[in-house]
């Protein structure tokens, strides 16, 4: 790209004297959260929200926690200011949540804010008029002593409507935004809120809130948080002061903006759910919340039912959230890299084994329960990507069969092959599908339809024959043979009996296990079998029954049929 050198840094830095924040590591503790989605949200959307879909979103807001909620701009539209009516009217307004309203420092425009907020019980009045350079030089080509005057005049007529309006019986909190904070010198934005609040006169009683938004993102974000480091160690009466972030997105780091933000003094936080908001957005409040929630601190939002969350925010914005946003989208539990889902199986057996009130699980940051997910279908899925821990995990967790270590690798290529040839994903069902079609009581052509054992003890040699078997064969579907023969072991002598057909049964045994499919009492047993050819080729057999001593004479048979369909040793 051959026009970068058009751009240069809008913002203003400061000292290193405004960098102490930088050694703390981790947040404390929540901040106040303020949901701008019924206003700043609302008015990037292409179709703005109906004043339906608004109160329903402002309920749903109220659910999930939010104690503060910016409703809109009264002024600014017929809608806006229905709604906040609706709101106070229709008593809606949960007596722990203050609604706050925004408005531009004119004065029809404040009094038609006032007028919208008759009634309400408590309600933040949010003031702003823009300070930067670039808006100060090419949109109001005012100075700054003028700029400061627009500003003094809001606040001095917020405070005597207040006054006015007392015996409605409504708690009034100011705030004010210098708007383009970002592209606004230090120094210049000092001044302005310091002016705004020697007006406003709050006390630590009842404090008044000074908002400093990244209206546009410019800096990287430690240049940020240092500038509001700046403005924490120089507003007036600091203790009578909220600081609140108003952070964008326009950079992609605005969730970073606002963490090293807190860090840096702020202590309120306006955004929106998903990040809704104009041009790239404003700060996502359900990362920001669920990161602190990550770190083991309580973010004092409810996001334990995530699909909800989801479902109401894209039905009343018709917006939709996309499959890789943090904690939220349809991919983010999703592993098809095979050694990420052979660690992350690894990860939640060790967790049940050990600790499971600590969540440590390799490549998961969030246990998916805890955000209203399940591990079926949203952890491990299986692509041309995957391998073989991911196969055996879904296999195990959905469908009980603990596959053999050794029996891995084949089963997992043989998934992925599939996968690839098709060019899909498998879901849980298909991959069982193509397991049992492939391994699982295969009983063609060779099919043992009856076995029974006698056990017994051999005095006369040292190795020992001790089990006897009667079985009745079927081979081609037409030739059936009663064989009867003895051996060191139930597969042992099945195996000797096969030999006494006019078949030669050339093999040796690998390996045998076997299991119980569930816990229950009832449950069918599983076998694996592994044979070897004389060529060294291996072949795995699975089989179940009620019976484990059935399921492992199926699980012989169903290798057998496996080597056959190599060596054709029966056409």
């Amino acid at each position: 790209m051959q026009n970068y050198t058009k751009y240069k840094p809008g913002y203003y830095p400061v000292g290193p004297e405004y960098t102490d924040w930088v050694m703390k590591d981790h947040i404390e503790k929540a901040p106040t959260w303020c949901s701008v989605d019924l206003r700043d949200g609302n008015q990037a959307l292409i179709v703005p929200m109906s004043l339906e879909q608004k109160l329903t979103f402002f309920q749903f807001l109220c659910q999930i926690g939010f104690k503060e909620i910016e409703i809109g701009f009264p002024a600014a539209s017929d809608t806006e200011y229905e709604f906040t009516r609706a709101l106070i009217d229709q008593n809606l307004i949960p007596e722990d949540v203050t609604i706050q309203v925004l408005t531009q420092a004119r004065e029809h425009i404040i009094k038609k804010t006032f007028d919208a907020l008759k009634g309400a019980r408590r309600a933040v009045v949010h003031l702003y008029n823009s300070t930067s350079f670039a808006q100060r030089q090419q949109v109001f080509r005012k100075s700054r002593e003028e700029i400061i005057g627009i500003a003094r005049t809001g606040a001095v007529m917020l405070k005597e409507l207040a006054k006015e309006y007392e015996d409605q019986g409504t708690d009034f909190i100011f705030e004010y935004s210098p708007e383009s904070f970002t592209g606004t010198e230090m120094d210049f934005a000092r001044d302005i809120c310091n002016e705004v609040i020697d007006i406003w006169e709050p006390t630590p009683d009842h404090k008044c809130i000074i908002n400093l938004p990244a209206t546009v993102e410019m800096s990287l974000p430690h240049v940020f948080a240092n500038q509001i480091r700046y403005m924490d160690k120089n507003l007036h009466r600091r203790d009578s002061v909220i600081i609140s972030l108003h952070p964008h997105n326009d950079r992609g780091t605005g969730v970073a903006d606002a963490e090293l933000g807190i860090l840096a003094g702020g202590e309120r936080i306006e955004g929106t759910l998903f990040g809704n908001g104009e041009r790239t957005g404003n700060v996502d409040i359900v990362t920001l919340a669920m990161n602190m929630f990550t770190h083991g601190v309580d973010p004092q939002l409810d996001f334990s039912d995530m699909p909800k969350v989801r479902e109401v925010y894209e039905t009343c914005t018709n917006m939709s959230v996309e499959p890789r946003h943090p904690y939220s989208g349809d991919l983010v539990f999703a592993a098809f890299s095979g050694s990420h889902q052979d660690a992350i199986a690894k990860g939640m057996k060790f967790r049940e084994e050990t600790d499971p009130s600590r969540w440590t699980c390799p490549y998961l940051a969030l246990d998916p329960h805890d955000v209203g997910r399940e591990y079926d279908g949203d952890v491990i899925r299986i692509n041309s990507q995957s391998g073989k821990g991911g196969v055996s995990y879904i296999i195990e967790r959905d469908h009980g069969f603990n596959i053999p270590k050794a029996m891995r690798p084949e089963l997992g290529l043989m998934m992925t092959n599939i996968s690839d040839h098709n060019h899909k994903e498998l879901n849980s069902d298909e991959v069982f599908a193509r397991f049992s079609e492939e391994y699982v009581n295969d009983f063609s052509p060779i099919d043992i339809t009856e076995a029974k054992f006698d056990y017994f003890t051999d005095t006369k040699t040292e190795d020992k024959e001790n089990v006897g078997v009667d079985i009745r064969v079927v081979i081609g579907g037409n030739e059936i043979y009663n064989l009867t023969a003895k051996g060191n072991g139930r597969l042992d002598a099945v195996a000797n009996a096969l030999n006494k057909s006019p078949y030669t049964f050339s093999y040796k045994f690998v390996t045998y296990s076997e299991h119980a499919i569930s816990p229950d009492s009832n449950s069918k047993a599983a076998a694996y079998v592994c044979i070897e050819n004389q060529t060294g080729k291996r072949f795995w057999g699975v089989g179940t029954h009620d019976d484990i001593i059935l399921a492992s004479v199926n699980a012989l048979v169903s290798a057998l049929n496996r080597m056959n369909a190599h060596d054709h040793f029966i056409d």
